[in-house]
């Protein structure tokens, strides 16, 4: 198969923000576009019946609609649509093993809206062999994007190797000629703590640390891609806080997963989980060992 760009359609407003984003993807990768919806009701293709009894006419129409528009902002961009007739879950997984990427939409797991994203997408998010990207639903009416909307922001965690995280970052920035931000967070130790904060000799000696490290993993990465602008930080405090602020108005906070192992429940960690839940630019979820 050609490399492709894959993103699932479910109708809502959010699997359409995801196909805008997967578009502008494949675009600037020079890749072809997917879009998939799968349905296990999905009836045998009929032969030349009218709309009115046709039971995928409703299946075809969301594929249809999405692909006029698409077509429309992207002339040039290959698009294909693929009706499936399969559960959605399974679907997903399937064409994420065979896509550079895998592009979903998420209604940010408020509590009144969590049933759909925990339903299908987060079992997705958790198991699928390639990157899966979660795009939620905004308007894009609002002015101009802030400066940190120009940038991308990996979280590092510097335990164990972070490769893979590290070629998507660094090729999606080159793609999109935005900056890379590499933030690492790490809780100050207890005996750390004093009233009024962190003690400074210990905070400098902890992030002191942390930037070597950084660096170190940095560095290869800078030399294959001198072209992308790359900054680093690291904050003094927990994880998943450091990425979720840090990454306000981002393009795109990209996170890692474990890759799930045989015998073992998918599950997602806490960072990216911090991410999905509470970030409001897209999530990329990458899976490495």
């Amino acid at each position: 198969m050609q490399p492709v760009v894959t993103v699932g359609l479910d109708g809502s407003p959010e699997s359409l923000a995801a196909a805008r984003w997967a578009a502008d993807e494949a675009e600037k990768r020079r890749l072809s576009l997917r879009l998939l919806h799968a349905w296990p009701l999905l009836a045998p293709e009929p032969t030349r019946v009218p709309s009115e009894v046709d039971q995928n006419y409703g299946a075809k129409r969301l594929v249809h609609t999405a692909r006029a528009e698409i077509r429309a902002r992207h002339p040039a961009l290959p698009v294909v649509a693929d009706l499936v007739a399969d559960d959605a879950q399974d679907a997903l997984l399937r064409a994420a093993s065979e896509s550079e990427m895998l592009v979903l939409g998420s209604r940010g797991l408020e509590p009144a809206e969590s049933y759909f994203m925990g339903d299908v997408s987060m079992p997705v998010v958790a198991r699928a062999a390639r990157p899966v990207v979660l795009v939620r639903a905004e308007s894009r009416e609002n002015g101009p994007p802030p400066a940190s909307a120009r940038r991308l922001v990996v979280a590092l965690k510097l335990r164990g190797p972070c490769d893979d995280l590290l070629d998507f970052s660094f090729r999606t920035a080159a793609a999109r000629g935005v900056p890379l931000l590499a933030v690492h967070g790490r809780s100050a130790p207890l005996h750390a703590r004093v009233p009024w904060g962190v003690d400074h000799a210990v905070a400098e000696e902890i992030t002191g640390d942390a930037r070597e490290r950084l660096s170190r993993a940095l560095h290869p990465w800078r030399e294959k891609y001198p072209w992308v602008e790359v900054t680093d930080s690291v904050v003094l405090t927990s994880p998943a806080e450091a990425v979720v602020r840090t990454a306000e108005g981002a393009a795109l906070l990209v996170v890692g997963r474990r890759k799930h192992r045989p015998g073992l429940g998918s599950r997602l960690g806490p960072v990216a989980q911090a991410a999905i839940h509470h970030g409001h630019c897209p999530v990329a979820v990458v899976p490495h060992d």
